[in-house]
This record gives C-alpha cells, sequence and structure tokens, in this order.
C-alpha cells in the first residue's frame, strides 16, 4: 500500500501511456481493499501533467518561466554584455532563446526514466518518502535517475542543437564576440551546460509539485489524494 501511496506523489509527470505502463508492472498492488489506487493513479496524472510536463515541453516551457528558465553561465555572460554594446543585442536574446528550446526538447524524454524509478522503488523507499519532508521524492528521484537522465538529454541536446538552429546562432555569437579587439576568445561547452540546467529545472518542477500535494489541503483533488496524505499529516 506505502509504495501505491508514493506513486501518487510523483506520478503527475507522467503521459496516460506511462501510466498504464506503471499499472502493468505493479499487478497486485494497485487496489487495496476498497481504494482504488490504479484510478487513484490516472487522477493524480491527470490533474498534474497539464501543470508540469506538459509545460516545460511546450514552446517557452523554460523560456518564459522565471523558475526553470535557463541563464547564460557564468564565461557567458561577458560574451552577452560584449555583443549589446556593440548593438548585437537581438543576437544575444536569440541565443538565449535557443538554449531553453533544446531543453524543451530534451525534457520529453525524461518520462520513461522517472517510470523505472517508481517501479523500481522499495517498500522501504516508499514509507521513508511518504514520511520524509517537503521534497523527499524529489529528493529520491534525483539521487535514482540523475546518471540515466543525462545520459538521455546529452545526445537529445546536442541533436536539438541542429534542429532548432541553437548550433548556428552559437557559432554565430562565439565568433562575433571572439572578433571583438582585446576580448578573451571563449569556446564553451554549452551541451554538458545545458544538460545539466534542463535535469535541474525537470527536478525544480516536481519539488514544486510535490511540496503542494504535501502541504496544501486543497491540491488533494480527489478523496484517494487525501486519504493518502492524511497518513502524511499524521507523522
Amino acid at each position: 500500500m506505502k509504495k501505491s501511496i508514493l506513486l501518487l506523489a510523483i506520478i503527475p509527470f507522467f503521459g496516460c501511456a506511462e501510466l498504464q505502463q506503471v499499472a502493468n508492472q505493479l499487478p497486485g498492488i494497485l487496489e487495496q481493499g476498497n481504494v482504488d489506487i490504479a484510478g487513484g493513479l490516472k487522477e493524480a496524472l491527470n490533474n498534474g501533467i497539464s501543470k508540469q510536463v506538459t509545460k516545460l515541453t511546450a514552446t517557452d516551457g523554460f523560456f518564459k518561466n522565471e523558475a526553470v528558465k535557463i541563464l547564460l553561465p557564468e564565461e557567458l555572460k561577458k560574451v552577452d554584455s560584449g555583443l549589446r554594446k556593440i548593438g548585437m543585442s537581438k543576437l544575444a536574446d536569440d541565443g538565449l532563446r535557443a538554449i531553453n528550446r533544446t531543453a524543451e526538447d530534451a525534457v520529453k524524454e525524461a518520462t520513461p526514466i522517472f517510470v523505472n524509478a517508481v517501479t523500481g522503488m522499495s517498500f522501504t523507499d516508499a514509507k521513508n518518502i511518504l514520511m520524509g519532508n517537503d521534497s523527499a521524492a524529489t529528493t529520491y528521484l534525483q539521487g535514482s535517475t540523475s546518471t540515466a537522465l543525462y545520459g538521455k538529454f546529452n545526445p537529445v541536446i546536442k541533436n536539438s542543437f541542429a534542429k532548432v538552429g541553437a548550433d548556428k546562432i552559437w557559432t554565430q555569437i562565439i565568433t562575433k564576440y571572439n572578433s571583438i579587439p582585446l576580448v578573451k576568445k571563449v569556446n564553451p561547452d554549452l551541451t554538458d551546460y545545458v544538460t545539466n540546467q534542463a535535469m535541474n529545472g525537470v527536478f525544480k518542477m516536481i519539488a514544486i509539485e510535490e511540496k503542494e500535494i504535501r502541504t496544501n489541503i486543497n491540491a488533494r483533488t480527489s478523496n484517494l489524494l487525501k486519504n493518502v496524505f492524511a497518513m502524511q499529516d499524521k507523522k
């Protein structure tokens, strides 16, 4: 029961197909007594998917979300400033938008990895997370998925740089900046940087939703969610 309970905390970030995959992989624990755990998972999904993962994968899902918007790494802030000083603000803006576009593309690859993490969770993990702090589920996912997420995100982001035109924009940006007299030339690894920032954004949004469900009774939009997290409230 507790393993099923914990699924409710993090399942809102999955799509319908992936939710069914979880259900298929957890026979025997999806219904306990009169509590329809499978139905609860679907309901939690329907409430959460439009608020979290869909937002991040949509156009401007990162770029117009101040909580996760990817800003330039420290070494490129001087590039941004340098371009604006010579009247190339639009190019600088295009470069920032482009790296956020690649993150939006990559996040679509996260769901299967989270499904694996959920189905691999032990009963001890579930108990500790349910009774843990406001970000316990997020911390668990971060620890159990970061390596796999990086491996999945990195090639997607590398390909996305070409797909969204970010490679051409940033080649132009770096070339223009490096041609400015007396500046120290740069050659950043943007793929690695954006990969890590995209992962940070995903976990940040999961943490926001987890805390909301844990601390705001009104966010528990069904009797099932209310019953599940009432156990946590009494700890």
